[in-house]
This record gives C-alpha cells, structure tokens and sequence, in this order.
C-alpha cells in the first residue's frame, strides 16, 4: 500500500521527475534506519545553527530556488499565507496566514489546539509519568527541571502536537490566560519525528525546550512545552524581549504577568517541532483528538470534564 503521501502526488498532472523524487523521498522516510541515520546520526547542534544562518539570508532569488527544493522533500502549501514572497526562508518558515485561515472553537469549555500539528502521544498523566512513545517513558518533572512547578499537573491530561517542516510554524493561546512563568532550558537537537521518538530516552526531555505556564481564569494552571529539535534554530516568544536559542545557557528563568486572549499568537518556531500540552485533573481529551490524526490551530483539543450526577463542571 502506497502512504497518502505517495498517492497525494502520484497523480497524472506530476512531472516523471517529481514523481522519481516523491518515490525516492517516500522510500527515504519509510526506511527507519537510513531515516534515523541521516536526521540523528549527523553534528546536530552545528546543522541547526548552519540552519538558522541560511534562512536568515536576506536574497529573493535564493530563498526561491530554496522553497522549490523544499517542495521536493515536503508537501508545502502557501496557499494561506497572507504573502506569497518571501526575501529569506526564515520569512517562508515564520509565515503569518491570511485573515481567518484559523477560525476558534467558539465552545467556552474547550481549549483549543494551539498550532497545526499532527497528534502524538496524547491521554492520561500516569502519577507523573507520561509517554512520548510505546515503552518510552518521561516525568513531567523532568521535562519541566521542576518538580514544585510539575505538580499541578500529575494525573492530569497531556497532548503531544508535532509540527512538520511545511506547517504553519506559529503557536497561539489555547485559552484566556495570564503567562506566569517561562523557563528556557538548552539542550540537544533531536529529531522529533516518530523514528526518533521509538529509539531515543527521554528525547524531550534532553531537547532545547521552554517551559510557559499560564494560569486560565478559573484559577487552574495550564501548560505549553515548546520542544526544539535538529534545524530549528530559535524559539520567539512574543512576550519576551529575548530570541531564545541554542547559544544560551540554562536554565534561564523568566517570572511575568502578561495576558494574553484565547487564539492570541505566542510565538514560532523557524523550522517545526513539538509543543506539549498539559491540563491539570479536570480535564480531557476531546473525542476526535486522537493520536496520529492531523489538527489545526483553534481546533478543539481539551474539555472540562462534568463531575458525575451533578452537571457542573470540574474547577
């Protein structure tokens, strides 16, 4: 059976060549080995910085023959965006979309997604314990170098939301909220696809990662985990003065009160990545968040849960 990917373009419209490297590519990314090899196997920490001085190449004319090429490894679509011509690929990679390309959830007992991305591990906080993988284990302490700042969120609910290379690359606030705290934490640059996810430990825990806790107007703490991996180069938070990148060292902490309203953008990534979701008790994961299925930005991810036999909703 071909992927999807194969079928979207193996279609009677492609070029013998694009067909040749969509075949070549799909073979590529099926093979978990060579995958592994050539994304992992490689200086990552020095590629990513390569990365990040590349894209921020101000040349119209370079940074077109970079988006063609990348067309060829990705199905790209910048049918949304609110331009369509970009001077670096930094521009393409941090792209705004049009107006209204991403209506809320208008449901008030539902957070929504805070990016595109496709659904990762998702469910239960075990204790502390939560899974980036089968049989592949992490705590929310370890994630977050925080043991007092995980604690509201054990036995609570979590979402994994991994953003490809040709995905919109902004996040957004799930909720109205209040941003209290942002620890930045260096780290490595793991590939944060599904094959690295099944052979390495504790990957997001071991990955450049901020931490941004909110806290939601009923008073229940809300957490964004934005986790970098091999060629992304920085993690902007709008509300903080700062470009957080591999060069810092961590961790680095940040106390704030910054308000921000359901759907107001946060921040980006300049390649794609992870962000990791976590809801305190009280909340779960709505019906059609499903593991390995695709989700957009406003779309529903987490709802309050009503207490048995009484209708009210959980606080």
């Amino acid at each position: 059976m071909k992927s999807k990917c194969t079928e979207g373009h193996l279609t009677a419209g492609s070029s013998p060549a694009r067909r040749a490297v969509t075949r070549w590519r799909d073979r590529l990314l099926l093979n978990e080995d060579l995958n592994f090899l050539l994304t992992n196997r490689i200086p990552r920490q020095l590629v990513t910085r390569w990365m990040g001085w590349y894209s921020g190449i101000q040349s119209p004319g370079l940074t077109r023959i970079s988006i063609a090429l990348w067309r060829l490894f990705t199905d790209l679509d910048l049918s949304e965006a609110r331009q369509q011509r970009f001077s670096s690929l930094r521009e393409c990679f941090t792209r705004e979309l049009k107006p209204g390309a991403r209506p809320l959830d208008p449901d008030p007992e539902v957070l929504v997604s805070p990016c595109d991305g496709i659904l990762g591990a998702c469910g239960a906080v075990e204790g502390e314990q939560v899974f980036q993988a089968k049989g592949f284990p992490y705590t929310i302490s370890e994630l977050f170098g925080d043991p007092q700042a995980a604690k509201p969120f054990q036995n609570g609910t979590f979402a994994t939301l991994r953003l490809t290379s040709a995905m919109y690359h902004r996040f957004h606030s799930p909720e109205n909220a209040v941003v209290e705290h942002v620890t930045y934490r260096s780290g490595d640059t793991w590939n944060v696809n599904p094959i690295a996810l099944k052979r390495v430990q504790q990957l997001f825990c071991r990955n450049e990662r901020a931490v941004i806790r909110l806290r939601l107007p009923n008073g229940q703490p809300l957490a964004l985990v934005p986790v970098a991996a091999v060629l992304v180069a920085s993690i902007r938070l709008h509300f903080l003065d700062v470009l957080l990148h591999l060069r810092w060292p961590g961790p680095n902490e940040f106390p704030c009160s910054i308000p921000v309203v359901r759907g107001e953008e946060m921040g980006w990534f300049e390649h794609g990545s992870t962000i990791i979701v976590f809801a305190p008790p009280g909340y779960r994961l709505c019906p059609e968040a499903v593991a390995g299925s695709p989700i957009k930005m406003g779309q529903r991810l987490l709802i309050r849960e009503e207490l048995p036999a009484t209708g009210i909703h959980a606080r």
